[in-house]
């Protein structure tokens, strides 16, 4: 009997274990990490570094006087006030919601959860619209009681509420509903109240998800954007939109370098908090069991919950949409559809664009689908190299990596375009594909995060007896992995879709005058005067809102219980 040696025994020693292990993930992360090198880490690098230079000197004196400008500082109290103000509001009006979907059986419980996720993948700039139609100037708010909150920081918090009611709903109710409830039964049983029970019980285990939710949220609001842009008025602006003015208004680089880095430091705080949540959170999923326990309420006080979380959902969340149709349909001499046929109208002198608005509609959806396509293969390549076991830090920072562009400036990352790829090879000032690549990195990350629980749920046995069959990686792809997670990939391809049509920070640097987006030409309505204009913006909003809630219905007809973490 002759025994191999370790080093050369095939699928053994480090030899094997590089060949097994780190060598396949390096070829499945190098891609990805290309790609965002290229078109993230360059272009924030190279306009943070522009700004923070000045003839060959680094300015680190800027920093200073920046920190010290009190109206900057009144902006960094905002924006961290702000979100913390509406990541409490959330959980508190959205916590109710979360017990329902996860406990409660009812008919159309599928189309609500779509309904109720529609707002998260809507463009910033269709909330900040549809909160105008409700309580700005001439909303419905307005001509009913001449209440109007528009420009003040409730219509801010309650439009962040609206947005991100789903991260909570979705993330803390899906661990919800996979807790044994009779674990909360027995402490019953053993003499504790119900309070004393859930909170012994139920709250342990529901505090990691409730924290990566809160987390999650904080970082939304945090980096808010176009809400803000169109709700805050002079009066109130975050760092993402102070950047925006700086840059694109006084043409202010060192300032707004120095507050990307600012915002740079706090997203990358917050992420390494998410990470640790999740790491959290998925121990406590191995420890209960996952099967779905929802049930028919039962009690007067189960369907007065369920009624009152239906309550909310109506008037949070369906009537700003519902006000934004409205006032769409709402012309000078009454209700038609003046706007919409206004929209296909040819620019004349004083138009606010060189094409008619409905072009913004085929524009935004020839970037999207561009974008998806990108997105899905970056990041299904992504997933790929994290589902495999293994890796410790480098998996870790891989995976922060491209969860960053969620959190930094997409406002930087398009001027940063427009500043560092006009050079060959890499000269794409004037290329189509310079807006779905800063899409793309938007999508990325929701590709990852819908598809990376389903790669790791596949048995890495089935893979191992196809590969000693003889089959080629990419054969192993096809016949293991590829039949598994279909309805993931094409869930995924959805929201990157989703997200891709309503980017709207990035584009409003980078698209044309005379190839704009839907956000971007909602926002350059909303910007001039006239009720023409506003009409215009209305109508173009809601086109945007049943493009992206009809992909969004068409991914709950396929979507599993199971698929994807959000």
């Amino acid at each position: 009997m002759v025994l191999a040696r370790p080093e050369v025994t095939a699928g053994r020693g480090r030899n094997g274990a590089w060949r097994r292990g780190t060598a396949p993930r390096l070829a499945l992360m190098a891609l990805p990490f290309a790609f965002f090198v290229l078109f993230f880490a360059y272009p924030v690098a190279t306009i943070v570094g522009r700004g923070l230079r000045d003839g060959g000197g680094w300015q680190f004196g800027r920093a200073a006087e920046v920190l010290a400008d009190p109206d900057l500082l009144r902006v960094l109290w905002f924006t961290v006030w702000q979100a913390a103000a509406s990541t409490a509001l959330t959980l508190l009006i959205a916590l109710p919601g979360a017990y329902v979907f996860a406990r409660f059986d009812f008919p159309g419980k599928r189309l609500l959860r779509a309904v109720v996720t529609v707002p998260f993948v809507l463009p910033t700039v269709v909330v900040g619209s549809a909160f105008l139609a409700l309580v700005g100037r001439g909303g419905l708010l307005d001509d009913l009681w001449g209440v109007r909150l528009d420009t003040s920081v409730w219509a801010i918090l309650l439009a962040h509420v609206f947005f991100n009611y789903a991260v909570v709903v979705r993330t803390v109710g899906g661990l919800w509903g996979a807790l044994d409830p009779r674990q909360e039964e027995a402490a019953r049983v053993l003499g504790a109240g119900r309070f004393a029970a859930w909170r012994r019980v139920t709250l342990p285990a529901l505090a990691p998800a409730v924290a990566a939710a809160a987390l999650m949220v904080f970082l939304f609001t945090f980096t808010s954007f176009g809400i803000v842009q169109i709700l805050g008025g002079p009066r109130f602006a975050t760092l993402e939109v102070e950047i925006y003015r700086q840059t694109a208004d006084f043409l202010d680089l060192p300032t707004a370098a120095v507050l990307t880095l600012l915002q740079f430091a706090a997203v990358l705080a917050l992420l390494a908090l998410h990470a640790w949540t999740v790491r959290r959170r998925e121990s406590a999923l191995k420890l209960v069991d996952a099967a779905r326990t929802a049930r028919r309420p039962r009690g007067a006080g189960q369907w007065a919950l369920l009624a009152s979380t239906l309550a909310v959902i109506a008037v949070l969340l369906v009537l700003p949409l519902a006000v934004l149709v409205e006032r769409s349909f709402a012309g000078p001499d009454g209700h038609g559809l003046v706007f919409y046929r206004a929209l296909g109208a040819e620019a004349g002198a004083d138009s606010t664009f060189t094409v008619p608005p409905l072009t913004a509609l085929w524009n935004s959806l020839a970037y999207a689908l561009a974008a998806t396509a990108i997105a899905v293969v970056i990041g299904g390549l992504a997933a790929a190299a994290l589902a495999r076991r293994g890796g410790g830090r480098l998996v870790r920072g891989f995976d922060a990596l491209l969860m960053l562009p969620l959190g930094v400036s997409a406002v930087t990352v398009g001027f940063g375009f427009l500043i560092s790829l006009d050079e060959p090879p890499l000269d794409l000032r004037a290329s189509w594909w310079l807006v779905p690549l800063a899409q793309a990195l938007v999508g990325v990350p929701f590709v990852v995060r819908t598809m990376l629980p389903v790669l790791r749920a596949v048995d890495g046995r089935l893979r191992e007896a196809a590969a000693v069959l003889g089959a080629a990686p990419w054969q192993v792809w096809r016949e293991i992995d590829l039949p598994l997670v279909r309805r993931a990939l094409l869930i995924a391809a959805g929201f990157a879709f989703a997200v891709s049509l309503g980017e709207f920070g990035a584009t409003v640097f980078i698209a044309r005058p005379d190839q704009p987006t839907l956000p971007v030409a909602v926002a350059r309505l909303l910007g001039r005067a006239g009720e023409l204009n506003y009409g215009q913006a209305m109508a173009l909003s809601t086109i945007l809102m049943v493009v992206c809630a009809g992909a969004l219905l068409a991914l709950e007809r396929v979507r599993t219980d199971r698929t994807g973490e959000f």
